[in-house]
Formats: structure tokens, sequence, C-alpha cells
């Protein structure tokens, strides 16, 4: 399958620490460089099969509550998406319902983030009935809050 994946650089304004008297100061965790980051995504994706076709940094500065992403940027990933006749779209950063299924309806194709992605590779690998019975929980719960409301149009 044709799959492009996406990693939003989020732009976060540091806030000042307020240190408690007399509390040890912690130092802040590492965090992975976003190049890091979309070459892991990217290994997601190929671990199970998927044609990496495209893989982008998209720089957010504020994250949209309707698509995460700008308009612009939206437009602008649409038109890649048509050109290269892409049929699933991974964004390696937590994507609300509203997020995807706004998304899946600008693009036209399929929307997975990164929870999503790993429970596919989880149920592809499964290989005991139990495992595979855990991998289904999992992700009928994850998909619990995405079904809501799906059906009310009937």
């Amino acid at each position: 399958m044709r799959t492009l994946v996406l990693v939003p650089e989020l732009k976060r304004h540091p806030r000042p620490r307020r240190e408690q008297a007399g509390a040890p100061s912690r130092p802040a965790a590492p965090q992975h460089s976003a190049k890091d980051r979309l070459s892991e995504a990217a290994g997601l994706a190929e671990a199970i099969d998927l044609a990496v076709i495209d893989k982008q940094l998209v720089p957010v500065s504020a994250p949209r509550p309707a698509t995460l992403f700008g308009s612009g940027k939206v437009e602008e990933l649409k038109a890649l998406i048509a050109a290269e006749e892409i049929a699933l779209v991974v964004i390696d950063h937590p994507v609300s319902a509203i997020q995807q299924r706004n998304l899946e309806r600008a693009w036209n194709t399929k929307v997975l983030d990164r929870t999503g992605l790993i429970l596919e590779i989880f149920g592809r690998r499964a290989r005991t009935r139990e495992g595979r019975l855990q991998v289904e929980l999992a992700h009928l719960s994850y998909q619990k809050s995405r079904l809501v409301r799906t059906w009310t149009h009937l």
C-alpha cells in the first residue's frame, strides 16, 4: 500500500519551571530529534510491508483542533497525496477521532496515527490465540471513542 509518513514538529514554548524550596531539580527527559522520529515512523510503517513513498517533517506552530495541521498545509498535502496516489497517511502523533475524520475527508485517503500503526504491527505479529485476543481487545478499546456517533444518520 502506497504510504505517506508525516511527523509533526510542534513548536513548544518552554514554560518557566517553578522550583520548590529544598526540592532537588531533575534534568529534563532527553528528546529525540525530529529526523530520528521520522526514520523510526517510516521503519514502523515498513515493518508491516507498507510502501513508504514519501516521509516529511511538518512544522506545526499551534495544533488545530479540527485537523492538527493548518489549512494551507492540509491543501499542500492533499495535492501531494493525489499526485502520488497515496492510499494511507501515517501521522506519528496522537490524532483525535475528529482530526482523523476531517483529514480522511480532506485527503480522500485513510489516516492512521502512531497508536493505530503500533496496534497493526502487534496484530500482524501475534502468534497465539491469547495474543491475538489481547491485540483485538486493545484495538477495540482504542476504536471505542472513534465509533461514537458514527451511525447517527440512521
